[in-house]
């Protein structure tokens, strides 16, 4: 017989849970109005007598008190009513005065570690962490269904940023700053027109991305190609000014054209630490600075080709020298990230921008970024396009306008919900139907949570955050006008992520997925997930994608909540930690050329979102090998991220 939880899940009947908690009603009464252990017995044959297949939780306790009452045990099933009545309110409780307490005494780590690059003992950071703890209450204990709280109490799932579910707000974005900068903006009311000058376009755009920041939780990207434009205003209006100066005082054309290139060089590197020091500096409303990433790609056939790889030199250069922290030492700024792109042009393989990669890669080695997409793969696995992802993680699925266009920029993540494998694979162990089971159902779940995800967004009025619905950001809509055509038809996504492939593959195989008879099962599994989002995506017309790129901090989550629930489990639950999605876990030492080359087969299987990192503290020093690291990733991986 199979009991039906409260969260939807089918367990296994044990008897002695229908023993346990008689017996602790039996506690709370005397003498004769015990049961005994013969009545309690006769109640659990009723029970099993029944014959059901399955049988709802609420079933079993309805039957236990109508028993108790037969055989005049009424005080007994009084106190059977008060024991169930009561975990029905803890499940209910309101949880937020200890976790809003320790936010302000400083001893709700959790909270306080979610996000490394706020600090959480700064009143604006405070404000907007209180308002999340009370977000995540309210989203457990009355806006989710009570299955998919439960089951993200219980590790089966991740609802991700439940302290932001409670307002109409998405998770990431691909920003339109295209748009934004040739048609103009709106911030705070004001009208802010097309730059005439890269300067002005980099103020304008840091502007942007903190506004947009501050009424979203997720990463934003900006592709850098849209800023080559304005920097040729810059050049042409510096030749106009200095051309005007020569023909009155009859000046050389070789220092004019040295004029004009010093002026230029001044506008490029003061506008690109504008970016740099005002997205560090700039603070969005939830107390932390905006999480943005720019994609450096160089496009030849963008007609701003030559000043696009200018910006890139020239943000490279000054990412290697780095920030001044307030001790004044020059460090590494979390953002913005770095995304570069190689390409034919840039692979070192001869190419007139392999210059760049050879900056790209000394920034590599003293400033963690950049991170690297090989257009080569990204064209193989999208139809020949590349562009950037929302953010540094989750990727868009092909989507074209009515023109046949691929579109990419003004488009989102609706959120995102992942699984925990590594729990199925530790209930279902070595029995591989078990597993199967197991995941099907819990796949359901995740649907479902994803659903939620979107229901909570449909409705939405554009004026909720005009910088992302009229002004341009996401879309230009009308003023009240709903944003309910941008959640369909596939425009944005909704991401089913995942963790412990590795975990998942020791315990139901028996040996690493990295092994053959591991490495065939864990792409079973993948492809599995990868056509049951298809499969929703068919049924609904929304945009679902798997995504493979999972945060820390549901790692260490999932981890932490199966050992309280399972204990040790030697090279699973005792490491603290499981592994990221597909990525190899770190005691096997495979060989960075080896690691890129299997995780590259996984990747293409997660079109919503893949990366891969390598460690390459050990070979800083050793150009060649540097060199032949990024050669490999153009033409074997889509996506790496080096730590």
């Amino acid at each position: 017989m199979k009991v039906i939880k409260r969260d939807g899940r089918a367990v296994d009947y044990e008897k002695s849970k229908i023993e346990i908690a008689i017996e602790k009603a039996n506690n709370e009464v005397k003498g004769e109005e015990k049961a005994s252990k013969e009545e309690i017995k006769n109640i659990i044959a009723y029970i099993e007598d029944l014959g059901k297949k399955r049988i709802l939780v609420e079933d079993i306790q309805d039957i236990i008190e109508q028993k108790l009452m037969e055989i005049g045990k009424y005080n007994l099933a009084k106190k059977y009513i008060v024991y169930r009545y009561t975990r029905a309110l803890v499940r209910k409780k309101n949880t937020t005065d200890e976790s809003i307490l320790g936010l302000i005494k400083n001893s709700n780590k959790d909270a306080m570690n979610a996000n490394s690059n706020k600090s959480a003992i700064a009143a604006s950071t405070q404000r907007d962490l209180i308002a999340g703890e009370v977000s995540k209450d309210l989203t457990r204990r009355i806006l989710l269904p009570e299955k998919i709280s439960k089951a993200n109490e219980e590790g089966i799932l991740y609802f991700h940023d439940a302290e932001y579910f409670l307002q109409p707000i998405h998770n990431c974005s691909s920003v339109n700053i295209e748009d934004m900068l040739d048609n103009g903006t709106v911030l705070n009311g004001k009208m802010i027109e097309s730059p005439n000058g890269f300067g002005v376009a980099c103020s304008v755009t840091t502007q942007i991305l903190a506004t947009i920041g501050s009424s979203q939780y997720g990463e934003q990207s900006i592709d850098i190609r849209h800023l080559g434009k304005y920097l040729r205003k810059s050049h042409d209006k510096f030749k106009k000014q200095v051309e005007e100066i020569s023909d009155k005082q009859n000046i050389s054309k070789e220092v004019v054209d040295k004029t004009i290139e010093r002026m230029l060089q001044s506008e490029l590197s003061s506008g690109v630490q504008t970016l740099e020091y005002q997205i560090n500096t700039l603070m969005a409303t939830n107390g932390k600075a905006p999480l943005v990433t720019l994609f450096l790609y160089l496009d030849e056939n963008n007609e701003y080709e030559k000043e696009n790889s200018m910006i890139i030199e020239e943000i490279l250069k000054q990412r290697i020298k780095g920030i001044k922290n307030e001790e004044g030492v020059y460090v590494t700024p979390e953002y913005p990230k770095l995304i570069y792109v190689l390409d034919e042009n840039n692979s070192l393989n001869g190419g007139k921008y392999d210059y760049l990669t050879e900056l790209a890669i000394e920034c590599s080695t003293k400033r963690k970024y950049p991170y690297y997409i090989s257009a080569k793969k990204l064209k193989e696995n999208y139809d020949g396009q590349v562009f950037s992802p929302m953010g540094s993680k989750h990727f868009l699925s092909l989507w074209k306008d009515e023109n046949g266009k691929y579109k990419f920029e003004g488009r989102f993540n609706q959120g995102i919900i992942s699984i925990n494998l590594a729990q199925i694979g530790i209930i279902a162990r070595n029995d591989e139907n078990k597993f199967w089971d197991l995941l099907n159902e819990r796949l359901d779940l995740c649907k479902e949570a994803l659903m939620c995800r979107h229901y909570a967004l449909l409705g939405t009025s554009a004026d909720v955050s005009p910088i992302h619905w009229r002004y341009g950001g996401i879309a230009r809509l009308d003023k009240n006008e709903k944003i309910d055509k941008l959640l369909k038809n596939g425009y944005s996504t909704l991401s089913l992520g995942y963790v412990g492939i590795y975990e998942m593959t020791k315990l139901v195989k028996g040996t690493s997925h990295t092994k053959d008879e591991g490495k065939a099962f864990a792409l079973k599994v993948v492809k599995y997930l990868k056509n049951t989002v298809k499969k929703w995506k068919d049924e609904t017309g929304l945009g679902f994608v798997l995504c493979s790129e999972s945060s820390e901090r549901e790692c260490i989550r999932f981890a932490k909540i199966d050992k309280e629930k399972f204990g040790d489990i030697e090279g699973i639950t005792d490491k603290g930690h499981y592994t990221n999605s597909y990525h190899t876990d770190e005691e096997e030492n495979i060989d960075i050329f080896d690691k890129l080359k299997f995780e590259s087969e996984f990747q293409k299987l997660s079109n919503g979102g893949a990366i891969s990192y390598i460690d390459i503290s050990n070979v800083k020093s050793d150009k060649e090998t540097l060199e032949n690291i990024i050669k490999f990733v153009y033409d074997n991986i889509q996506y790496v991220g080096i730590i």
